[in-house]
């Protein structure tokens, strides 16, 4: 079961969304989208909660009121977090986690430790959290499924703007030749008007 939350704080609402527990937190880990950012306590057991950013969207933009929905969001699902004041959440881009054999359902690590942000949360702000609850839906998604068709539908834009930008090119090629033939054109005129003595019956050395 996923569990979705709308941070109405922006508009369009930012959409939060987490796992009900450590397997389903597997199943986000393993089928998450390129555009989700991840977070969780730092250094204590918790929720993961994902943010899903819009198009043109980075980790660096996110509105600061969002990022406020997530922290307080992935605090108020942790045992230990949420009795604790002044703890730090870790969030980074989903491509970011690193998932080996080895490790624990819902368990991950980094591929870079520098790409990972973190922000300090000093209090529980009840208000956030009671608004954010509001809001929650619960689904069971087939995940797979989801990113399939995200792949699919980004994959048909691609396409699609490939052949624009052959169109695009091809109408540059044809304005370039177009006004290249207009120069030809031009002065091949300007020669017809040039004369010359010859071309009026005097001859170059005739002087009477």
């Amino acid at each position: 079961m996923v569990f979705y939350f709308k941070s109405n704080v922006v508009d369009p609402p930012a959409l939060l969304y987490m796992g009900k527990d450590k397997y389903e937190n597997e199943e986000l880990i393993k089928w998450g989208w390129p555009e989700d950012v991840w977070f969780h306590v730092d250094n204590l057991s918790s929720a993961h909660v994902y943010l899903r950013l819009e198009k043109g969207q980075t980790i660096d933009n996110i509105p600061t009121s969002v990022l406020n929905d997530a922290a307080q969001l992935v605090k108020a699902n942790s045992i230990q977090g949420n009795k604790l004041n002044n703890i730090d959440i870790n969030y980074t881009m989903w491509q970011n986690l690193k998932k080996t054999a080895d490790m624990e359902p819902g368990q991950v690590a980094y591929h870079n430790e520098k790409a990972v942000k973190k922000m300090r949360v000093e209090k529980r702000s009840n208000d956030i959290v009671k608004r954010l609850g509001r809001t929650k839906t619960e689904d069971h998604p087939d995940l797979r499924i989801q990113r399939e068709q995200r792949d699919a539908l980004e994959r048909e834009e691609q396409k699609a703007e490939i052949r624009r930008q052959k169109e695009f090119e091809k109408k540059l090629e044809k304005e370039k030749q177009q006004e290249q033939e207009l120069r030809n054109y031009t002065s091949l005129l300007q020669a017809d008007k040039m004369t010359s003595n010859h071309d009026n019956g005097n001859e170059s050395d005739n002087f009477w």
